[in-house]
């Protein structure tokens, strides 16, 4: 095993293969590994570098072997009943001593609260750069990593180059599509045993959070802007959701003003949501906003504004105000009005 120095952080030539810490709840592998899975594919592919997963948890061979359908060419294993819970002293010394032992150039990892907990620790052990919540990765004639995410409040897409390695990055769920699950098994694993398990967190007690059908599950929804001028007006919003069966979403200034939850927030710092049909009311289609919800398969947009930038996004478009539209799209969706 080579010593890591400062002079092999910069060597380019010294590090090859590209990583996905597997992001998982008690063994159940999350969608966002698959997605981040596809991704490094395609950039290991164009890289010609192997690819490689990083799997830390307790019992959890079975899941692992799962990951070599998905062209993974090998997965490293890192387990121990110590590890069944996530703590970032212990999956950090799991991550840092697969870092030494196999050297990847790359690390992507979910924008997850212990997936960036994680990240940016190591990234911060081996002094090397980390971009956050990217929308698109690729790699250059020079074999780096670019890494692309909105910058000064989703006014411009910033493209990011680290110097060092490993490079890292961490994306959130629905970014890119999953990976297609293969016939037969190809890769191997591999079990390795961290250093140090030790913590300064001692876990007392896990209880499990009540899931609830969110946005990012949601299959149609109704989300609502600046053009809503009071919270009251929200009222008007919901009921064309109830009407189509579709879940609420907004944008960030209305969770700033304390109108909405914040998990109800799509764009750059909420979340990103693929659903079948969304109808924006009101929102002007900022790029930190039409980042998070541009896969979607309809989009229909209403603004006033003829020349507001979610036209550009939109499917469909209604140049009117919503608080004329919407009453009649209630009343047609229940039948109460001809078209």
């Amino acid at each position: 095993m080579d010593k890591l120095t400062d002079n092999n952080l910069k060597n380019k030539n010294f590090w090859k293969g590209i990583a996905v810490i597997v992001d998982h709840n008690n063994g159940d592998i999350n969608s966002v590994t698959l997605e981040l899975i596809a991704k490094a594919k395609e950039l290991s592919e164009k890289a010609n570098e192997k690819l490689y997963a990083v799997f830390i948890g307790s019992s959890i061979k079975a899941s692992a072997e799962e990951l070599l359908y998905y062209s993974v060419d090998e997965v490293f294993i890192y387990e121990d009943t110590e590890l069944q819970h996530f703590r970032p002293e212990p999956y950090a010394s799991a991550l840092e001593d697969f870092i030494h032992y196999v050297k990847p150039s790359i690390i992507l990892s979910a924008s997850s609260a212990a997936g960036k907990m994680l990240a940016s620790r190591i990234a911060a052990r081996f002094k090397t750069g980390l971009s956050a919540d990217c929308t698109s990765l690729d790699i250059n004639e020079k074999g780096e990593l670019l890494q692309i995410r909105p910058a000064y409040g989703g006014s411009i897409m910033a493209e990011i180059i680290t110097n060092k390695r490993p490079q890292m990055a961490t994306i959130k769920p629905q970014v890119f599509p999953a990976a297609d699950k293969s016939e037969n098994p190809s890769g191997k694993l591999t079990f390795r045993s961290p250093k140090d398990l030790t913590s300064g967190i001692n876990i007392l007690e896990v209880s499990k959070k009540h899931k609830e059908i969110g946005i990012t599950e949601a299959d149609v929804l109704v989300a609502i802007g600046r053009g809503i001028k009071n919270q009251k007006d929200i009222k008007m919003a919901e009921e064309l959701a109830e009407a189509l069966g579709a879940q609420l979403a907004v944008t960030r200034p209305l969770t700033e003003m304390g109108w909405a939850d914040a998990s109800r927030q799509i764009g750059v710092s909420g979340k990103i949501v693929k659903p079948k049909l969304i109808i924006t009311l009101g929102i002007s289609g900022a790029i930190q906003f039409t980042i998070g919800m541009n896969k979607a398969d309809y989009i229909i947009a209403v603004n006033t504004d003829e020349k507001a930038p979610i036209f550009k996004v939109a499917h469909y478009g209604i140049i009117g105000d919503i608080y004329e539209v919407v009453p009649h799209l209630i009343k047609l969706i229940k039948g109460q009005e001809e078209v």
